[in-house]
Parts: C-alpha cells; sequence; structure tokens
C-alpha cells in the first residue's frame, strides 16, 4: 500500500504525452539561460540598486520553481473541479484587474499600471486573467453548446464580459493582453460551434472597432505605424526594433556564442523580457531560433492532439481548455516574434514559457499542469480506469 502510494506519482509522469512534456521542459530550460545570458550586463551596471550579475537568474530560477510546484498541484486538480471553479476564477480576475487601476495599490512602471505589489513580488493580474478566460470561456461554451446558431443568446453574453475585461486592460494600458484574451475568447467559441458565417462577421466588426480605437489617439496610432519604419524615428519610437533586427543580423547562421551578445550591452530595452527572441538570435544565430519556433510549434501542435483526443472521448470541456491555452501559447508566442523580427508592432507581450517574470512564468506553468493532467485523465479512461 505504502509503496504504491509512493510510486503514484512515478506512473502518472509515465502516463502523459512525452513530446507535450519534453518540449514545454526544453523552453523553460532554455529560457532560465537566455534570460541569464541577456540579463548579465544589465544586473552588473546596476549594482548601486543592489543587484548582483546573477540577480534575474536567482528570482527568474525562483518563479520557475514556485511555477513547476504550482504546477504540479494543478496537475493533481481534475478538470471538472476546474470547470466548477470557472465562473468564480473569472470573477476573481475582474476584480484584481479593477484593483491594478485604484491609486496607491496597482504599482506603476514606465507609465502602465499592470502590477498589485505584494511585498517581495509583484503581481500581474493580466497574466491570470488568461489563464481564467480559457477557463471561462471553455466553462460557457459547453453551457451554451446548443446555442451556438444564435447570435444574441451565444455570443453577446461572452462579449460583454470580454468587453468588461478588455475595458479594464485598456485602462492599464495593456493592448497585449486585451488582444490575447480576445483571441482566446473567440477561439474556443469558433472551436465550440459558433457558425463560421457568424465567426466571420464577428471578426470584421471587431477589427474594424480595434482599427477605430488606433485612428481615434495618436499614440495608438504611432505605436502601431512606428514599425513599418522604424528609421523614421531611429532614435526614438524606432530604437528598439532597430536594436532587434541589428541583433538577429549580426547571429547570421549560427550566432556569435553564448554571452557574446553586443545588443544586451544596453543598446537593446528589455532584452530579458520582451526581446528574449532577438538576444537568442545574437548569440545562437538562425539555427537557435529555428529550435525555439520548432519548440513551439511541435508544443502547440501536440496541445491540439490532445484537444483532438478529448472530442474522441465525448470530453468537450476538456477539449476546449487544451485548445484554448494552444491559442493562447500559439498567439502570444507570434505576436512576441512578430514584435521582435518587425512583421508585428511591439505590444509588451513576453514570449511564453521563456521570458523573464514572474506571474507569467508562473501562471504559464499552471496551463502546463492542467494540460498535462487533460493528458493523462484521457490515457486513463482509454485505458478503462476512472482518472
Amino acid at each position: 500500500m505504502i509503496l504504491d502510494t509512493l510510486n503514484a506519482p512515478r506512473r502518472q509522469m509515465t502516463e502523459i504525452d512525452p513530446a507535450l512534456f519534453w518540449s514545454s521542459l526544453l523552453l523553460l530550460t532554455l529560457g532560465l539561460v537566455m534570460v541569464y545570458s541577456a540579463s548579465i550586463a544589465y544586473a552588473e551596471g546596476n549594482r548601486s540598486f543592489g543587484y548582483q550579475s546573477t540577480y534575474f537568474l536567482v528570482r527568474h530560477g525562483l518563479y520557475l520553481a514556485i511555477g513547476l510546484v504550482c504546477g504540479a498541484a494543478a496537475f493533481q486538480v481534475r478538470i471538472e473541479n476546474w470547470q466548477k471553479l470557472a465562473p468564480a476564477l473569472f470573477l476573481v480576475g475582474l476584480f484584481l484587474l479593477a484593483l491594478v487601476l485604484i491609486p496607491g495599490v496597482g504599482r506603476e512602471v514606465n507609465g502602465a499600471r499592470r502590477w498589485l505589489s505584494l511585498v517581495v513580488v509583484n503581481l500581474q493580474p493580466s497574466e491570470l486573467m488568461k489563464l481564467f478566460v480559457v477557463l471561462y470561456a471553455a466553462d460557457y461554451t459547453v453551457r451554451k453548446m446548443n446555442l451556438m446558431h444564435d447570435l444574441q443568446r451565444a455570443f453577446l453574453p461572452m462579449a460583454a464580459a470580454m468587453m468588461l475585461a478588455g475595458g479594464l486592460l485598456i485602462c492599464e494600458p495593456d493592448y497585449g493582453a486585451f488582444v490575447v484574451i480576445v483571441f482566446i475568447a473567440m477561439g474556443i467559441l469558433f472551436l465550440g460551434g459558433l457558425k463560421a458565417r457568424l465567426f466571420a462577421i464577428l471578426s470584421g466588426v471587431l477589427l474594424t472597432a480595434f482599427t477605430f480605437l488606433i485612428l481615434i489617439s495618436p499614440y495608438r496610432r504611432a505605436r502601431l505605424l512606428g514599425f513599418f519604419n522604424p528609421w523614421d524615428d531611429p532614435f526614438g519610437k524606432g530604437y528598439q526594433l532597430i536594436a532587434s533586427k541589428i541583433a538577429f543580423g549580426r547571429g547570421e547562421w549560427f550566432g556569435v556564442g553564448m554571452g557574446a551578445s553586443v545588443q544586451k550591452l544596453y543598446y537593446l530595452p528589455e532584452a530579458h523580457t520582451d526581446f528574449l527572441l532577438a538576444i537568442i538570435g545574437e548569440e545562437l544565430g538562425f539555427v537557435g531560433v529555428l529550435v525555439v519556433l520548432f519548440l513551439f510549434a511541435l508544443l502547440v501542435h501536440r496541445v491540439f492532439a490532445v484537444g483532438r483526443q478529448c472530442v474522441q472521448l465525448n470530453r468537450v470541456y476538456p477539449a476546449l481548455v487544451a485548445m484554448g491555452i494552444g491559442i493562447w501559447f500559439g498567439v502570444q508566442g507570434f505576436i512576441n516574434m512578430g514584435a521582435n523580427v518587425g512583421i508585428l508592432p511591439t505590444k509588451g507581450l513576453t514570449l511564453p514559457l521563456m521570458s523573464f517574470g514572474g506571474s507569467g512564468i508562473v501562471v504559464n506553468c499552471v496551463a502546463l499542469g492542467i494540460l498535462l493532467r487533460v493528458d493523462w485523465e484521457n490515457r486513463q479512461l482509454m485505458r478503462g480506469t476512472t482518472p
């Protein structure tokens, strides 16, 4: 009896998708290494603030350890329990998004109020909201499955919820998180049976509304259009993108070598967060970037494979949760990579599983724990065992 209890975690690890597990682990590990490489010069240059050369390595390692523990805890929770908690978690997310906007409560950095100070660390509610939207949108879609042809009863309530969350995010402002949660919600609704014609019309309406919001604001318009020709303002809005492109150019095929990046020496701002891929491109070259792209593609492919397996087992909610997380990682990763190479405007989004960031890396690990739980429950059902 005691041996069975001790061996249970080991048996669970052998009953999950190996490609999903190892691609995630490799991305997390490579992220830890590259965060250290990208941040060491910045940390050494800020010793007056008490930083040591390993400051960001230690903090990222700590966040990663916390994330892995939280992910392991999330793995132990049955998916049906996540479904029961989904509406309450979404309300908690809205409350935290509102709380961060209160002067004196939310912490402001570089003109954005996105963090809640927890004394030792800062909590970014928008990162939590991405996971909560996945869980809530999947639950909502399951409950409205028979009404997906009805615009008023199926889409409008979800649209109102997303507008409320989106409005709070825009007030921070955090346009990147807003775009991601809209993609998550729309993607889950479409996968849940929203009519293709209705989906196309709604997508057009959203795109028009988004374009209008950009055009009425000179600041937003400048941010969006600046990436088309960063050389128009090389020492202002275009500086970060130019520095990123120089990093990719220096890397060529095989990179300048680990730790040998020049752009991270105060030339490229946010090198260990939003522009980590540029440092990977400089130090590991085109080959290193291809490895990252392959790992992300493999991860998203396996996530959707797990979702399709859920559909075959008639497990609709777990299927939508898995695919929603796949949309989240895929869309956010694509936006971050696109901003790094200059095909998309910079949105302040980190590279999932890799970039420095406490809340982001912890929530990513929790999402991975839920994904692995979905896969594990699928395998138990296929074996005829109750998960």
